[in-house]
């Protein structure tokens, strides 16, 4: 693909969604596997900013991986981070202090050219608005339920969590999203019941007809249908224990412009009118749950309802 190609998503990304100013300093932070919408980023940001860097390292050995101290080092300096990375950096103190330094940040972990190039073929003035909607039927519930004609029914406890939006929109210091964007989501105190994933689920991808389920006791996994799933669990397990089994995330997507499933967790989890629940690590997004895996998989169908009343999920176009 060439690299013309890929300057449209490049000027959404850096104008559009974190509005890089002249005289502010902009850092891309990429690797080896992802240099092509690096170098796309870099070289809009160097257009707009005489004070922008592209840092390139290996590819990380897992999701939340920390980056070398020296990316990390050029995160927490800039104004603006951008991260097209194969691994994600979204769950590492790298964001987290970047973020704290005030940084505006947009992690990109997975992301491929034909996912770029999808993903962020989108309003996402649009998909903040569509957020917000989402937002305030979610917000002051107490409980949160999910079913699904495959087979979920699973009861979520808010408790003093608080929900988030990842709305693409990076405008202000400190806040930070992914790209492509367009989710609400929160790291619930409890979980009860049971989920079946029908959409995408690392490492399998696109399932096509593929169902996993989950059942869940006490905000915790306890049983897994697939070998695959159940495996990466257990090798997190190994590491941090039952925290690798915490029910970590519930997310409803907004994008309305991702109109199919294309086997990435990072796209397809941001798809209107699905939902996505991740178990393992869940500290960066309030929780207290730190562990070496973070795995999404997606609702197709889901039917949502906050303290009893169905929320109006926005559909993809």
């Amino acid at each position: 693909m060439g690299n013309s190609s890929l300057r449209a998503p490049a000027e959404t990304a850096v104008r559009q969604c974190l509005d890089l100013q002249g005289d502010e300093s902009c850092a891309v932070v990429t690797d080896d596997e992802r240099r092509p919408i690096g170098e796309a980023l870099y070289r809009v940001a160097s257009e707009i900013t005489d004070d922008a860097v592209v840092l390139r390292y290996p590819p990380g050995e897992q999701h939340g991986a920390e980056p070398p101290a020296p990316v990390a080092g050029a995160m927490a300096t800039a104004d603006v981070v951008l991260a097209p990375t194969t691994k994600s950096l979204s769950h590492t103190e790298a964001r987290s202090e970047a973020n704290a330094a005030g940084a505006r940040v947009a992690t990109l972990p997975g992301i491929t050219e034909d996912v770029f190039l999808t993903g962020l073929d989108a309003d996402y003035e649009a998909i903040r608005r569509h957020c917000e909607d989402v937002l305030a039927q979610v917000e002051d519930a107490e409980e949160i339920r999910v079913t699904s004609p495959q087979g979920t029914d699973i009861v979520f406890g808010v408790g003093d969590r608080e929900w988030n939006l990842d709305t693409g929109i990076v405008h202000e210091p400190g806040e930070m999203s992914n790209l492509p964007a367009g989710e609400v989501f929160l790291s619930p105190e409890t979980a009860d019941g049971t989920f079946v994933v029908d959409g995408t689920m690392r490492p399998h991808g696109k399932l096509d007809g593929q169902r996993l389920r989950f059942e869940v006791e006490d905000g915790y996994v306890t049983e897994v249908s697939d070998d695959a799933v159940r495996a990466e669990l257990a090798a997190a397990a190994e590491e941090v224990g039952r925290d690798a089994y915490n029910l970590a995330e519930l997310g409803i997507g907004t994008n309305v412009a991702v109109t199919e499933l294309v086997g990435s967790v990072l796209l397809d989890e941001k798809a209107g009118g699905t939902v996505h629940i991740a178990v393992g690590d869940d500290h960066a997004i309030g929780g207290d749950t730190h562990a070496p895996v973070h795995l999404d998989g997606i609702l197709t169908e889901p039917t949502v309802y906050a303290d009893g009343a169905e929320v109006a999920l926005p559909r993809s176009e």
